[in-house]
């Protein structure tokens, strides 16, 4: 498998191979939160609605970290299972969905350190902490959608790998992680409804902190957006499909 480049603060967007095991699957986001306390909660004093600001911070990551790795690596994943397609004949889709669901192995290991970060700060768990598993669908799909674009055209234009980890930082600064979307201006919040993980982290922390949970019609847009991303993707994945054992 060729190796992927190495991103700048690649620790916070979780978009870097998983050498580490569960290890690195627990310092990552751990790693990321600390650096994003100092500079954003203590040096930028951003508003975390009323929740310790490292607890804030480390619920959106824990589903953006899940994103972000499903988003390098299916990305990549035709190109690096080039000689399968070659050799046999599947439904090529498989590839990228196996390599996105994947990533969920460290979420489920990055949750232990959520509840001790909960448990530490005293900080109970909302009634609907169990709403989280459709914010966490979305986060796949989202994640299957973009991964389905960019690994098809990543068969055709091979310098589109390293675009990738580029693509993830500036959606993570797009994207709720380290301030609220109540702080975002009510005349942009249409736009910044349109990026899919709005919905997707705002949706984490509502089930799990019970925080407002963004606005209403900014989320049912980032809803939208999902759908889209993803249907868009499936159907640009199945027309170029056709050419991949020509082109690999």
């Amino acid at each position: 498998m060729p190796a992927r480049p190495t991103l700048l603060f690649s620790g916070m967007v979780g978009a870097v191979p998983r050498q580490g095991g569960a290890a690195w699957a627990v310092l990552q986001p751990i790693l990321a939160m600390v650096v994003f306390t100092l500079i954003f909660g203590r040096l930028a004093k951003l508003p975390s609605d009323g929740i310790p600001y490292p607890l804030f911070v480390y619920t959106a990551l824990w589903p953006w970290q899940l994103f972000a790795f499903a988003l390098t690596e299916s990305s990549n994943s035709l190109v690096s299972n080039q000689h399968l397609i070659r050799k046999v004949y599947f439904p090529r889709l498989i590839i990228p969905i196996s390599s996105v669901l994947v990533g969920l192995v460290d979420f489920a290991i990055s949750f232990f350190v959520l509840a001790g970060m909960m448990a530490y700060y005293r900080v109970v768990p909302a009634s609907t902490s169990l709403l989280f598993i459709p914010f966490l669908v979305l986060a796949i799909a989202t994640a299957l959608g973009t991964g389905l674009w960019l690994a098809a055209l990543n068969i055709q234009y091979r310098d589109v790998k390293y675009v990738v980890p580029f693509l993830a930082q500036f959606w993570m600064f797009a994207t709720p992680v380290v301030y609220s979307s109540s702080s975002v201006p009510a005349k942009w919040r249409f736009v910044f409804g349109l990026n899919p993980m709005t919905a997707v982290v705002e949706g984490f922390r509502w089930a799990v902190l019970g925080t407002k949970g963004g606005h209403g019609p900014m989320m049912l847009i980032s809803v939208a957006a999902v759908v889209a991303v993803l249907f868009s993707g499936l159907v640009f994945f199945r027309r170029m499909e056709r050419s991949f054992g020509d082109i690999v």
